[in-house]
Protein backbone atom coordinates (compact mmCIF):
# COMPACT_ATOMS: atom_id res chain seq x y z
CA UNK A 1 0.00 0.00 0.00
CA UNK A 2 2.70 2.47 0.82
CA UNK A 3 4.82 3.96 -2.00
CA UNK A 4 8.08 2.90 -2.31
CA UNK A 5 9.62 6.10 -1.10
CA UNK A 6 7.72 6.69 1.48
CA UNK A 7 8.51 3.01 3.05
CA UNK A 8 12.20 4.44 2.77
CA UNK A 9 11.29 7.28 5.15
CA UNK A 10 9.75 5.25 7.38
CA UNK A 11 12.42 2.37 7.59
CA UNK A 12 14.59 5.60 8.66
CA UNK A 13 12.31 6.58 11.20
CA UNK A 14 11.26 3.33 12.53
CA UNK A 15 15.17 2.71 13.31
CA UNK A 16 14.79 5.34 16.35
CA UNK A 17 12.39 2.83 18.08
CA UNK A 18 13.68 2.31 21.57
CA UNK A 19 11.46 -0.63 22.95
CA UNK A 20 9.80 -3.08 20.93
CA UNK A 21 5.77 -1.94 19.73
CA UNK A 22 2.52 -4.09 18.34
CA UNK A 23 0.23 -3.22 16.25
CA UNK A 24 -3.31 -5.21 16.69
CA UNK A 25 -6.17 -4.82 14.31
CA UNK A 26 -9.51 -5.52 14.39
CA UNK A 27 -10.46 -6.37 11.03
CA UNK A 28 -13.99 -6.48 8.96
CA UNK A 29 -14.76 -7.95 5.61
CA UNK A 30 -14.80 -4.35 3.78
CA UNK A 31 -11.99 -3.38 1.22
CA UNK A 32 -11.51 -0.42 3.73
CA UNK A 33 -10.63 -3.59 6.39
CA UNK A 34 -8.12 -5.31 3.48
CA UNK A 35 -6.71 -1.81 2.83
CA UNK A 36 -5.95 -1.42 6.42
CA UNK A 37 -4.18 -4.79 7.22
CA UNK A 38 -2.07 -4.41 3.88
CA UNK A 39 -1.07 -1.44 5.64
CA UNK A 40 -0.24 -2.58 9.22
CA UNK A 41 1.55 -5.45 7.21
CA UNK A 42 3.79 -2.98 5.24
CA UNK A 43 4.60 -1.40 8.23
CA UNK A 44 5.58 -4.12 10.56
CA UNK A 45 7.81 -5.76 7.46
CA UNK A 46 10.22 -2.49 7.59
CA UNK A 47 11.26 -3.06 11.40
CA UNK A 48 11.94 -6.32 13.31
CA UNK A 49 10.78 -4.13 16.13
CA UNK A 50 7.29 -3.74 15.27
CA UNK A 51 4.61 -6.82 15.44
CA UNK A 52 1.51 -7.38 14.20
CA UNK A 53 -1.75 -8.73 15.18
CA UNK A 54 -4.94 -9.43 13.76
CA UNK A 55 -7.35 -10.87 16.34
CA UNK A 56 -8.27 -7.63 17.89
CA UNK A 57 -11.67 -6.99 19.40
CA UNK A 58 -12.02 -3.23 19.25
CA UNK A 59 -16.09 -2.80 18.30
CA UNK A 60 -15.05 -0.26 15.62
CA UNK A 61 -14.06 -2.01 12.47
CA UNK A 62 -11.59 -1.68 10.53
CA UNK A 63 -9.48 -0.03 13.52
CA UNK A 64 -6.16 -1.27 15.12
CA UNK A 65 -3.92 -0.49 17.90
CA UNK A 66 -0.54 1.15 19.13
CA UNK A 67 1.39 -0.16 21.99
CA UNK A 68 4.36 -1.05 23.19
CA UNK A 69 4.84 -4.75 23.74
CA UNK A 70 3.49 -6.05 26.51
CA UNK A 71 1.82 -2.92 27.77
CA UNK A 72 -2.27 -2.10 27.11
CA UNK A 73 -3.11 -0.19 24.09
CA UNK A 74 -4.76 3.16 24.77
CA UNK A 75 -3.74 4.42 21.54
CA UNK A 76 -6.31 3.45 18.94
CA UNK A 77 -7.02 4.41 14.96
CA UNK A 78 -10.54 3.49 13.49
CA UNK A 79 -9.98 4.18 10.47
CA UNK A 80 -6.87 4.22 8.08
CA UNK A 81 -4.67 7.28 9.06
CA UNK A 82 -3.70 8.51 6.00
CA UNK A 83 -3.60 11.57 4.13
CA UNK A 84 -2.86 14.52 6.87
CA UNK A 85 -2.98 11.62 9.71
CA UNK A 86 -0.33 9.91 7.97
CA UNK A 87 1.59 12.06 10.62
CA UNK A 88 -0.22 11.44 13.49
CA UNK A 89 0.23 7.66 12.61
CA UNK A 90 4.50 8.13 12.54
CA UNK A 91 4.30 9.76 15.62
CA UNK A 92 2.43 7.55 17.65
CA UNK A 93 4.82 4.48 16.62
CA UNK A 94 7.89 6.50 17.56
CA UNK A 95 6.22 7.53 20.34
CA UNK A 96 4.62 4.46 21.57
CA UNK A 97 8.74 2.76 21.06
CA UNK A 98 9.86 5.42 23.69
CA UNK A 99 11.25 8.22 21.10
CA UNK A 100 11.08 11.00 23.02
CA UNK A 101 8.87 14.11 22.24
CA UNK A 102 9.83 17.35 21.40
CA UNK A 103 7.80 18.91 24.34
CA UNK A 104 9.15 21.28 27.08
CA UNK A 105 9.52 18.99 30.47
CA UNK A 106 6.71 21.08 31.99
CA UNK A 107 4.41 19.82 29.36
CA UNK A 108 5.35 16.59 29.86
CA UNK A 109 5.09 17.20 34.15
CA UNK A 110 1.44 18.33 33.50
CA UNK A 111 0.16 15.63 31.40
CA UNK A 112 2.10 12.73 33.57
CA UNK A 113 -0.33 14.45 36.45
CA UNK A 114 -3.64 14.74 35.33
CA UNK A 115 -5.99 12.65 36.49
CA UNK A 116 -6.92 9.04 35.51
CA UNK A 117 -9.89 7.17 33.71
CA UNK A 118 -10.05 9.56 30.79
CA UNK A 119 -10.50 7.84 26.98
CA UNK A 120 -10.63 10.65 24.34
CA UNK A 121 -12.00 10.11 21.10
CA UNK A 122 -11.11 12.50 18.32
CA UNK A 123 -14.02 12.30 14.99
CA UNK A 124 -11.48 13.57 11.52
CA UNK A 125 -11.85 14.19 8.17
CA UNK A 126 -8.77 12.77 6.14
CA UNK A 127 -8.23 16.43 4.36
CA UNK A 128 -8.53 18.59 7.65
CA UNK A 129 -5.65 20.04 8.21
CA UNK A 130 -6.87 21.01 11.97
CA UNK A 131 -7.32 17.84 13.02
CA UNK A 132 -3.59 16.44 13.03
CA UNK A 133 -3.07 18.67 15.93
CA UNK A 134 -5.58 17.45 18.09
CA UNK A 135 -5.07 14.02 17.35
CA UNK A 136 -1.19 14.28 17.98
CA UNK A 137 -1.75 15.75 21.20
CA UNK A 138 -4.50 12.94 22.50
CA UNK A 139 -1.84 10.32 21.55
CA UNK A 140 0.74 11.85 23.07
CA UNK A 141 -0.91 12.33 26.57
CA UNK A 142 -2.03 8.92 25.85
CA UNK A 143 1.72 7.31 25.95
CA UNK A 144 2.25 9.35 28.63
CA UNK A 145 -0.35 8.94 31.45
CA UNK A 146 -1.55 5.58 31.94
CA UNK A 147 -4.55 6.59 32.61
CA UNK A 148 -5.55 8.06 29.60
CA UNK A 149 -6.83 6.46 26.22
CA UNK A 150 -7.17 8.18 22.95
CA UNK A 151 -9.14 6.84 19.52
CA UNK A 152 -9.18 8.53 16.20
CA UNK A 153 -12.39 7.66 14.00
CA UNK A 154 -12.51 9.16 10.37
CA UNK A 155 -15.75 10.64 10.45
CA UNK A 156 -16.28 9.48 6.61
CA UNK A 157 -16.06 5.91 7.46
CA UNK A 158 -17.91 5.69 10.39
CA UNK A 159 -21.21 7.31 8.96
CA UNK A 160 -23.47 5.86 11.90
CA UNK A 161 -21.31 7.43 14.45
CA UNK A 162 -21.50 10.28 12.95
CA UNK A 163 -24.98 10.36 12.35
CA UNK A 164 -25.62 9.12 15.80
CA UNK A 165 -23.86 11.73 17.95
CA UNK A 166 -25.07 14.69 15.76
CA UNK A 167 -21.15 15.31 14.49
CA UNK A 168 -21.33 18.14 12.57
CA UNK A 169 -17.72 19.51 12.25
CA UNK A 170 -14.58 18.00 13.01
CA UNK A 171 -12.44 17.74 14.59
CA UNK A 172 -15.49 16.97 17.31
CA UNK A 173 -13.63 15.16 20.59
CA UNK A 174 -15.45 13.23 23.34
CA UNK A 175 -14.60 12.51 26.77
CA UNK A 176 -16.24 9.01 28.50
CA UNK A 177 -18.54 9.59 25.79
CA UNK A 178 -19.69 13.49 26.62
CA UNK A 179 -18.49 15.94 24.15
CA UNK A 180 -15.06 17.37 25.14
CA UNK A 181 -14.17 20.34 22.34
CA UNK A 182 -14.53 20.96 18.95
CA UNK A 183 -12.24 22.71 16.55
CA UNK A 184 -8.71 23.11 16.36
CA UNK A 185 -6.95 22.53 19.81
CA UNK A 186 -3.47 22.74 20.84
CA UNK A 187 -1.76 20.29 23.68
CA UNK A 188 -1.56 23.21 25.99
CA UNK A 189 -5.30 24.02 25.45
CA UNK A 190 -6.05 20.76 25.90
CA UNK A 191 -3.90 20.39 29.22
CA UNK A 192 -5.09 23.81 30.69
CA UNK A 193 -8.70 22.54 30.16
CA UNK A 194 -8.15 19.87 32.04
CA UNK A 195 -5.93 20.80 34.60
CA UNK A 196 -8.14 23.57 36.22
CA UNK A 197 -5.12 24.97 38.33
CA UNK A 198 -3.58 26.08 35.04
CA UNK A 199 -4.60 28.93 34.35
CA UNK A 200 -4.21 30.78 38.06
CA UNK A 201 -0.48 29.56 38.15
CA UNK A 202 0.18 31.38 34.25
CA UNK A 203 -1.36 34.15 35.67
CA UNK A 204 0.67 34.66 38.79
CA UNK A 205 3.83 33.81 36.50
CA UNK A 206 2.78 36.53 34.03
CA UNK A 207 2.26 39.40 36.67
CA UNK A 208 6.09 38.70 38.07
CA UNK A 209 7.47 39.29 34.17
CA UNK A 210 9.42 42.55 33.76
CA UNK A 211 8.99 45.35 32.12
CA UNK A 212 9.77 44.77 28.05
CA UNK A 213 11.00 47.18 25.46
CA UNK A 214 8.39 45.80 22.98
CA UNK A 215 5.38 43.49 23.52
CA UNK A 216 3.95 42.06 20.61
CA UNK A 217 0.11 41.16 20.81
CA UNK A 218 -0.85 38.49 18.58
CA UNK A 219 0.31 35.32 17.29
CA UNK A 220 0.18 35.64 13.09
CA UNK A 221 2.20 35.87 10.71
CA UNK A 222 2.79 40.56 11.41
CA UNK A 223 3.15 39.35 14.77
CA UNK A 224 6.31 36.52 14.44
CA UNK A 225 8.00 38.96 12.17
CA UNK A 226 7.66 41.76 14.57
CA UNK A 227 8.74 39.64 17.24
CA UNK A 228 12.08 38.28 15.11
CA UNK A 229 13.02 41.86 14.23
CA UNK A 230 12.70 43.45 17.73
CA UNK A 231 14.72 40.36 19.11
CA UNK A 232 17.43 40.80 16.41
CA UNK A 233 18.08 44.39 18.24
CA UNK A 234 18.79 42.67 21.55
CA UNK A 235 16.08 44.15 23.31
CA UNK A 236 13.74 42.22 25.72
CA UNK A 237 10.75 41.11 23.33
CA UNK A 238 7.39 39.48 24.31
CA UNK A 239 4.87 37.93 22.74
CA UNK A 240 1.30 37.50 24.05
CA UNK A 241 -0.65 35.41 21.48
CA UNK A 242 -4.25 33.48 21.62
CA UNK A 243 -3.06 30.66 19.53
CA UNK A 244 0.54 30.79 17.61
CA UNK A 245 -0.35 30.65 14.53
CA UNK A 246 -3.06 33.01 13.99
CA UNK A 247 -5.57 32.85 10.89
CA UNK A 248 -2.53 30.92 9.08
CA UNK A 249 -3.61 27.79 10.63
CA UNK A 250 -7.34 27.61 8.90
CA UNK A 251 -5.21 28.31 5.64
CA UNK A 252 -4.72 25.17 3.55
CA UNK A 253 -2.73 25.60 0.58
CA UNK A 254 -0.14 28.83 0.01
CA UNK A 255 1.27 28.76 -3.36
CA UNK A 256 2.02 32.71 -3.31
CA UNK A 257 4.75 32.88 -0.44
CA UNK A 258 7.35 33.97 -2.56
CA UNK A 259 10.50 31.76 -2.78
CA UNK A 260 7.98 28.99 -1.24
CA UNK A 261 6.20 26.89 -4.19
CA UNK A 262 3.92 25.22 -2.25
CA UNK A 263 2.38 24.65 1.69
CA UNK A 264 -0.11 24.97 4.12
CA UNK A 265 -0.87 26.56 6.70
CA UNK A 266 -0.06 24.52 9.73
CA UNK A 267 3.06 23.77 8.35
CA UNK A 268 3.96 27.63 7.86
CA UNK A 269 2.89 28.58 11.70
CA UNK A 270 5.19 25.97 13.04
CA UNK A 271 8.26 27.56 10.88
CA UNK A 272 6.75 30.71 12.16
CA UNK A 273 7.18 29.63 15.71
CA UNK A 274 10.30 27.43 15.39
CA UNK A 275 11.57 30.71 14.09
CA UNK A 276 10.82 32.52 16.75
CA UNK A 277 11.83 30.39 19.40
CA UNK A 278 15.65 30.74 17.63
CA UNK A 279 15.39 34.26 19.65
CA UNK A 280 15.06 35.30 23.41
CA UNK A 281 11.47 36.08 23.07
CA UNK A 282 8.95 35.36 25.88
CA UNK A 283 6.16 33.53 23.85
CA UNK A 284 2.86 33.74 26.01
CA UNK A 285 0.57 31.22 24.49
CA UNK A 286 -2.98 30.75 25.32
CA UNK A 287 -3.26 34.71 26.44
CA UNK A 288 -6.37 36.62 24.99
CA UNK A 289 -5.45 40.59 25.66
CA UNK A 290 -8.86 42.86 26.69
CA UNK A 291 -7.30 45.96 27.35
CA UNK A 292 -4.59 48.90 26.53
CA UNK A 293 -3.79 51.51 28.72
CA UNK A 294 -1.68 54.26 27.21
CA UNK A 295 1.32 55.60 29.65
CA UNK A 296 5.18 56.12 29.70
CA UNK A 297 5.06 52.24 30.26
CA UNK A 298 1.83 51.08 28.50
CA UNK A 299 -0.01 48.11 30.48
CA UNK A 300 -1.83 44.91 28.19
CA UNK A 301 -4.09 43.55 30.74
CA UNK A 302 -5.16 39.89 30.03
CA UNK A 303 -8.44 38.41 30.07
CA UNK A 304 -7.15 35.97 32.72
CA UNK A 305 -6.37 38.93 35.07
CA UNK A 306 -3.10 39.54 34.73
CA UNK A 307 -1.16 42.14 33.02
CA UNK A 308 1.88 43.56 31.64
CA UNK A 309 3.97 46.34 30.83
CA UNK A 310 6.14 47.68 27.88
CA UNK A 311 7.83 50.60 26.61
CA UNK A 312 6.35 49.92 23.05
CA UNK A 313 3.66 47.70 22.08
CA UNK A 314 2.73 46.19 18.38
CA UNK A 315 -0.89 45.45 17.70
CA UNK A 316 -0.58 42.11 15.13
CA UNK A 317 -4.43 40.58 16.16
CA UNK A 318 -5.36 39.33 12.78
CA UNK A 319 -8.93 38.51 11.90
CA UNK A 320 -11.25 36.31 12.10
CA UNK A 321 -14.12 34.46 9.97
CA UNK A 322 -17.22 36.98 8.98
CA UNK A 323 -20.24 35.95 10.15
CA UNK A 324 -23.61 36.22 8.56
CA UNK A 325 -25.03 37.38 11.97
CA UNK A 326 -28.78 36.21 11.08
CA UNK A 327 -31.11 34.33 13.53
CA UNK A 328 -29.96 30.41 13.32
CA UNK A 329 -26.19 30.80 13.01
CA UNK A 330 -24.96 30.57 16.20
CA UNK A 331 -27.40 28.26 17.55
CA UNK A 332 -26.60 25.43 14.67
CA UNK A 333 -22.35 26.29 14.03
CA UNK A 334 -20.74 23.10 14.49
CA UNK A 335 -24.17 21.53 13.90
CA UNK A 336 -24.24 21.78 9.58
CA UNK A 337 -23.82 25.53 9.81
CA UNK A 338 -19.06 25.62 9.25
CA UNK A 339 -16.48 27.84 8.08
CA UNK A 340 -13.62 25.12 6.72
CA UNK A 341 -14.87 23.02 3.57
CA UNK A 342 -11.58 21.74 3.75
CA UNK A 343 -11.81 20.65 7.53
CA UNK A 344 -15.73 19.56 7.32
CA UNK A 345 -16.73 18.91 3.73
CA UNK A 346 -16.28 15.06 4.19
CA UNK A 347 -18.97 14.62 6.68
CA UNK A 348 -21.08 15.87 4.03
CA UNK A 349 -20.68 13.56 1.50
CA UNK A 350 -23.95 12.68 -0.61
CA UNK A 351 -26.01 16.14 1.27
CA UNK A 352 -26.83 19.07 0.24
CA UNK A 353 -25.10 22.02 0.87
CA UNK A 354 -24.95 25.59 0.54
CA UNK A 355 -21.83 28.30 0.35
CA UNK A 356 -22.28 31.90 0.80
CA UNK A 357 -20.11 33.93 -1.05
CA UNK A 358 -19.02 34.56 -4.21
CA UNK A 359 -15.62 35.83 -4.04
CA UNK A 360 -12.60 33.49 -4.70
CA UNK A 361 -13.11 32.20 -1.27
CA UNK A 362 -16.72 30.59 -1.55
CA UNK A 363 -16.18 29.67 -5.50
CA UNK A 364 -13.15 27.83 -4.42
CA UNK A 365 -15.06 26.17 -1.64
CA UNK A 366 -17.92 25.52 -3.84
CA UNK A 367 -15.64 23.62 -6.42
CA UNK A 368 -13.99 21.67 -3.65
CA UNK A 369 -17.25 20.87 -1.95
CA UNK A 370 -18.91 19.81 -5.63
CA UNK A 371 -16.62 16.83 -5.52
CA UNK A 372 -18.01 15.37 -2.16
CA UNK A 373 -21.58 16.22 -1.89
CA UNK A 374 -24.89 15.78 -3.55
CA UNK A 375 -25.16 19.13 -4.22
CA UNK A 376 -23.92 22.97 -3.88
CA UNK A 377 -26.02 26.24 -3.48
CA UNK A 378 -23.83 29.37 -3.68
CA UNK A 379 -25.21 32.42 -2.80
CA UNK A 380 -23.69 35.94 -3.57
CA UNK A 381 -25.16 38.85 -2.22
CA UNK A 382 -23.98 41.16 -5.08
CA UNK A 383 -25.60 41.04 -8.82
CA UNK A 384 -22.38 38.83 -9.85
CA UNK A 385 -19.85 36.81 -9.02
CA UNK A 386 -16.42 38.39 -7.73
CA UNK A 387 -14.12 35.21 -7.42
CA UNK A 388 -11.79 35.33 -10.72
CA UNK A 389 -12.72 34.25 -13.99
CA UNK A 390 -10.56 31.09 -14.49
CA UNK A 391 -12.89 29.94 -10.85
CA UNK A 392 -16.11 31.10 -12.29
CA UNK A 393 -15.54 29.10 -15.30
CA UNK A 394 -14.60 25.56 -13.73
CA UNK A 395 -18.07 26.38 -11.26
CA UNK A 396 -20.26 26.49 -14.07
CA UNK A 397 -19.03 23.32 -15.93
CA UNK A 398 -20.04 21.78 -12.66
CA UNK A 399 -23.25 19.73 -12.93
CA UNK A 400 -24.18 19.74 -9.36
CA UNK A 401 -23.96 23.43 -8.67
CA UNK A 402 -26.50 26.11 -8.97
CA UNK A 403 -25.60 29.76 -8.12
CA UNK A 404 -28.31 32.36 -6.88
CA UNK A 405 -27.42 36.32 -7.28
CA UNK A 406 -28.60 38.85 -5.54
CA UNK A 407 -29.63 37.00 -2.31
CA UNK A 408 -29.69 37.86 0.88
CA UNK A 409 -29.56 35.19 3.75
CA UNK A 410 -32.25 35.72 6.60
CA UNK A 411 -32.05 33.22 8.58
CA UNK A 412 -30.43 29.48 9.10
CA UNK A 413 -33.15 26.82 10.24
CA UNK A 414 -33.04 23.68 12.10
CA UNK A 415 -35.05 20.80 13.98
CA UNK A 416 -33.16 22.13 16.97
CA UNK A 417 -30.47 19.38 16.69
CA UNK A 418 -29.00 20.09 12.90
CA UNK A 419 -29.73 22.87 10.18
CA UNK A 420 -32.47 21.97 7.79
CA UNK A 421 -32.22 24.78 5.15
CA UNK A 422 -31.77 28.40 4.63
CA UNK A 423 -34.28 31.02 3.86
CA UNK A 424 -32.60 34.39 2.08
CA UNK A 425 -34.58 37.39 0.48
CA UNK A 426 -34.99 38.07 -3.51
CA UNK A 427 -33.43 41.04 -3.69
CA UNK A 428 -35.36 42.04 -6.55
CA UNK A 429 -38.31 41.02 -5.61
CA UNK A 430 -37.84 41.11 -1.51
CA UNK A 431 -39.66 37.78 -1.83
CA UNK A 432 -38.61 35.43 0.66
CA UNK A 433 -37.71 32.18 -0.11
CA UNK A 434 -36.43 28.92 1.22
CA UNK A 435 -33.61 26.00 0.07
CA UNK A 436 -33.57 22.99 2.05
CA UNK A 437 -30.31 21.71 3.20
CA UNK A 438 -28.01 19.90 5.43
CA UNK A 439 -24.77 22.07 6.28
CA UNK A 440 -24.04 26.03 5.20
CA UNK A 441 -20.50 27.00 4.34
CA UNK A 442 -20.24 30.74 5.43
CA UNK A 443 -17.05 32.22 3.32
CA UNK A 444 -18.04 36.09 3.16
CA UNK A 445 -14.66 37.69 4.29
CA UNK A 446 -12.71 38.53 7.22
CA UNK A 447 -13.50 41.22 10.31
CA UNK A 448 -10.51 42.64 12.12
CA UNK A 449 -9.86 41.11 16.05
CA UNK A 450 -9.94 44.81 17.20
CA UNK A 451 -13.09 45.20 19.60
CA UNK A 452 -11.02 45.10 22.56
CA UNK A 453 -9.10 48.75 21.08
CA UNK A 454 -12.17 50.35 20.74
CA UNK A 455 -12.17 53.94 22.33
CA UNK A 456 -8.63 53.37 22.94
CA UNK A 457 -6.70 53.38 19.53
CA UNK A 458 -8.05 55.30 16.19
CA UNK A 459 -9.92 52.78 14.39
CA UNK A 460 -11.40 52.93 10.72
CA UNK A 461 -15.22 52.24 9.81
CA UNK A 462 -14.28 49.09 9.53
CA UNK A 463 -13.01 48.63 12.45
CA UNK A 464 -9.30 48.39 11.38
CA UNK A 465 -6.34 50.22 13.15
CA UNK A 466 -5.16 53.23 11.68
CA UNK A 467 -1.81 53.70 10.78
CA UNK A 468 0.94 55.40 9.32
CA UNK A 469 3.81 54.21 6.92
CA UNK A 470 5.92 53.21 10.22
CA UNK A 471 2.92 50.89 11.64
CA UNK A 472 2.63 54.11 14.20
CA UNK A 473 -1.05 54.63 15.43
CA UNK A 474 -2.73 57.48 16.96
CA UNK A 475 -1.38 56.51 20.55
CA UNK A 476 2.17 57.05 21.04
CA UNK A 477 4.32 54.02 21.49
CA UNK A 478 1.47 51.58 20.29
CA UNK A 479 2.32 50.22 17.08
CA UNK A 480 0.42 47.94 14.71
CA UNK A 481 0.66 45.48 11.46
CA UNK A 482 -1.36 42.77 9.26
CA UNK A 483 -5.00 42.37 8.58
CA UNK A 484 -6.05 44.03 11.81
CA UNK A 485 -4.21 47.24 10.34
CA UNK A 486 -5.58 49.80 6.96
CA UNK A 487 -2.92 48.14 4.99
CA UNK A 488 -5.36 47.24 1.70
CA UNK A 489 -4.01 44.07 0.69
CA UNK A 490 -4.47 40.69 3.74
CA UNK A 491 -1.99 38.46 2.45
CA UNK A 492 0.75 36.68 4.42
CA UNK A 493 3.55 38.57 2.67
CA UNK A 494 2.40 41.37 3.41
CA UNK A 495 1.45 41.09 6.99
CA UNK A 496 5.08 39.55 7.29
CA UNK A 497 7.10 43.15 5.72
CA UNK A 498 4.52 45.09 7.88
CA UNK A 499 5.29 43.06 10.90
CA UNK A 500 9.23 44.47 9.95
CA UNK A 501 7.82 48.02 9.11
CA UNK A 502 5.91 48.28 12.43
CA UNK A 503 8.84 46.41 14.67
CA UNK A 504 12.11 48.98 13.42
CA UNK A 505 9.19 51.73 13.97
CA UNK A 506 9.01 50.44 17.45
CA UNK A 507 12.90 50.59 18.13
CA UNK A 508 13.09 54.01 16.65
CA UNK A 509 10.75 55.41 19.09
CA UNK A 510 12.30 53.34 21.87
CA UNK A 511 16.15 55.08 20.93
CA UNK A 512 14.52 58.51 20.48
CA UNK A 513 12.07 58.18 23.52
CA UNK A 514 13.84 55.93 26.01
CA UNK A 515 16.82 53.60 26.61
CA UNK A 516 16.45 50.12 25.50
CA UNK A 517 16.73 47.81 28.73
Amino acid sequence: MLETNIQTQLKAYLEKLQRPIELVASLDDSAKGQEMYTLLQDIAALSDKVSLRDNGEAALRPSFTVAAQGESARISFAGIPMGHEFTSLVLALLQSGGHPPKVDAEVIAQIRALPAGAHFETFVSLSCHNCPDVVQAFNLMAVLNPGISHTMIDGALFQDEVSSRKIMAVPTVFMNGAEFGAGRMTLEEIIAKLDTGAAIREAAKINDKDVFDVLVIGGGPASASAAIYAARKGIRTGIVAERFGGQVLDTMAIENFISVKETDGPKLAMALEQHAKEYEIDIMNLQKANALLPGELIEIKLENGASLKSKTVILATGARWREMNVPGEKEYRSKGVAYCPHCDGPLFKGKRVAVIGGGNSGVEAAIDLAGIVAHVTLLEFDGVLRADAVLQKKLFSLPNVTVITKALTTEVTGDGQKVNGLSYKDRDSDEIKHVALEGIFVQIGLLPNTDWLKGTVALSGRGEIEIDARGQTSVPGVFAAGDCTTVPYKQIIIAMGAGATASLGAFDHLIRNSTPA
